[in-house]
């Protein structure tokens, strides 16, 4: 299986398929790099990487759950692109990812391309962070797939109408792991400590600064309609501030959208041709 070790030794799993224009996925925060697998066969002319982030799928688990923060998982993606000699790539964000892709554009910006940001911007409602921090870190009490599938679809029904449960199963495999003990979490569950140690340093970090290194960066958003992590309110500011912007909302959506509905794909392949 393709892994790269970083420069502290941390080994990450990767998939690198297809040829052209190279995305890199980055997914969100407890997520592995199946949540493309929706999308992908929309995207087959393009050369797709993804990561799974330390701590989360096949990657290492840090001893140290510090690690499990913007900052080293970005030097982790640079690292990546070292690994696969890229010195620049287009980015396709979901939530964790794409904050990742803000940091990016701070602290390495010749390495951005075109960003597309999946329902995260530089402000974080806490009704959405407050929701995430219900379930981060602890084992689904439902044993199987099926429970958990009936599970999803049955808290989600609000902002994602609609969606089969045959969907809902594919994402309860891709979140978890059936096992004779029940599901276990497909990430290390000091994720949820590393937040909460986060949280007590102080108030969150202004990340609109990190937000304004997009501006000269092609960029598009695509923002669930029902999302509760980014407000109507966050995604108008964002066009103020980055004239460029270019978004769509998808309807029947919660945090966070599949990308395989054709909103999101048409607006993917728009930014992606962006000269």
């Amino acid at each position: 299986m393709p892994h790269f070790t970083t420069s502290d030794n941390a080994r990450i799993y990767f998939e690198d398929t297809g040829t052209g224009l190279p995305v890199l996925c980055l997914a969100g925060l407890t997520r592995t790099l199946r949540d493309f697998d929706f999308v992908a066969p929309h995207l087959a002319q393009y050369r797709m990487i993804a990561m799974d982030y330390r701590g989360r799928g096949q990657s290492d688990f840090d001893t140290d759950y510090s690690n499990y923060n913007i900052l080293r998982e970005s030097q982790d993606v640079i690292e990546l692109l070292d690994h696969l000699g890229l010195e620049q790539v287009n980015i396709l964000g979901t939530s964790r990812g794409g904050l990742i892709a803000m940091a990016l554009a701070t602290s390495h910006p010749a390495h951005l391309s075109r960003v597309i940001l999946n329902d995260v911007g530089p402000v974080i409602d806490p009704i959405g962070l407050a929701l995430i921090m219900t379930y981060v870190g602890k084992r689904p009490a439902a044993k199987t797939y099926d429970e958990a599938a009936a599970g999803l679809q049955s808290v989600m029904e609000a902002r994602f109408p609609g969606v089969s449960l045959e969907r809902w199963r594919t994402q309860a495999k891709n979140q978890y792991l059936e096992t004779p003990d029940g599901l276990q979490l497909r990430y290390d569950p000091k994720l949820r400590d590393a937040l909460l140690d986060q949280s007590a340093a102080g108030p969150a970090p202004d990340l609109w600064p990190l937000f304004a290194a997009l501006r000269d960066v092609p960029t598009g958003l695509i923002r669930g309609q029902n999302s509760d992590l980014l407000s109507p309110d966050t995604l108008v500011e964002m066009h103020q501030r980055h004239p460029g912007l270019r978004s769509v909302e998808i309807p029947d959506r919660g945090h966070v959208p599949f990308l395989d509905e054709p909103q999101a794909v048409d607006l993917i392949h728009a930014i992606l041709e962006t000269s």
